[in-house]
């Protein structure tokens, strides 16, 4: 693969831009959210399952709202992210909700952590939209495995790696499916503004499912539930309807996976 040096000084930067467009969007309601509404959807609520007083790291955070929704619940959470900015409006949410004492954040990439953080965790969580800014499965797995204690569990939410073989409006095939090469980009808005004068660079990677559970169970963990779902809990993308909450490519409704989780166990 050709991995610019700077992809993480890149990323970050792309991120922080994004952030400051993201805190004040709709998509993100953080009235909703400071009133006591949770971010968490059901698709990762059945797998999280009680969190209560359980030890969470949430990797790549972004500005902390899951990671919150979890130390609500009664968890005691750690949520990393590579961008500061988001860091720093999650430590701003912290204290707006008086959570200082379930959550805490750690603001570096994801795969310097164990130089950053210390400890062990009853569980592991990531989601939507993470791994596609990693090159590296094989170390982002590592850092799982280092950080989840025996007998927890890694627990993971994500778009549909076939998603992101297709252009933005859903009309062709553009990507590989499998992590061939570095997808360079020159960004224009973001998933909550389409319109949004943000432009940056971006690096990224496709990962099919073969490279991402191969990953995971080459450290020895053992994948108890696999799932896939026809539509997303978001209205991220382009071209969509909406049922029930529950969003879809017009003329593509129950033709596409569009999420998968999964939950492994760490014996």
């Amino acid at each position: 693969m050709d991995i610019s040096d700077n992809y993480i000084s890149t990323n970050r930067e792309l991120w922080n831009k994004r952030t400051a467009v993201h805190v004040t969007s709709d998509f993100y309601d953080v009235p909703g959210f400071l009133s006591g509404q949770t971010s968490l959807k059901d698709i990762e609520l059945a797998l999280l399952e009680s969190v209560d007083q359980l030890d969470i790291l949430h990797l790549q955070c972004h500005f902390g709202q899951d990671t919150l929704s979890l130390a609500r619940m009664g968890a005691n959470v750690t949520g990393l992210d590579l961008s500061d900015a988001a860091i720093q409006q999650a430590n701003a949410l912290t204290k707006q909700l008086a959570l200082e004492n379930r959550a805490r954040f750690v603001c570096c990439d994801l795969y310097s952590a164990p130089a950053h953080l210390t400890g062990a965790f009853d569980r592991v969580f990531t989601s939507y939209g993470t791994i596609g800014w990693l090159p590296d499965l094989d170390k982002w797995a590592t850092v799982i495995n280092h950080f989840l204690k025996p007998g927890g569990y890694f627990i993971m939410a994500d778009f549909h790696p076939v998603l992101w073989m297709l252009d933005d409006n859903f009309k062709a095939i553009t990507y590989d499916y499998f992590n061939t090469e570095t997808i360079i980009e020159q960004t224009t808005g973001t998933y909550t503004d389409r319109n949004s004068d943000i432009q940056n660079t971006s690096y990224s990677w496709n990962h099919p499912l073969s490279e991402i559970i191969t990953a995971l169970t080459a450290q020895g963990l053992q994948l108890e539930v696999f799932r896939e779902f026809d539509y997303s809990p978001y209205n991220c993308f382009n071209n969509t309807i909406e049922k029930d909450g529950r969003f879809y490519i017009k003329g593509l409704e129950g033709k596409l996976p569009m999420v998968y989780a999964f939950k492994f166990f760490k014996p």
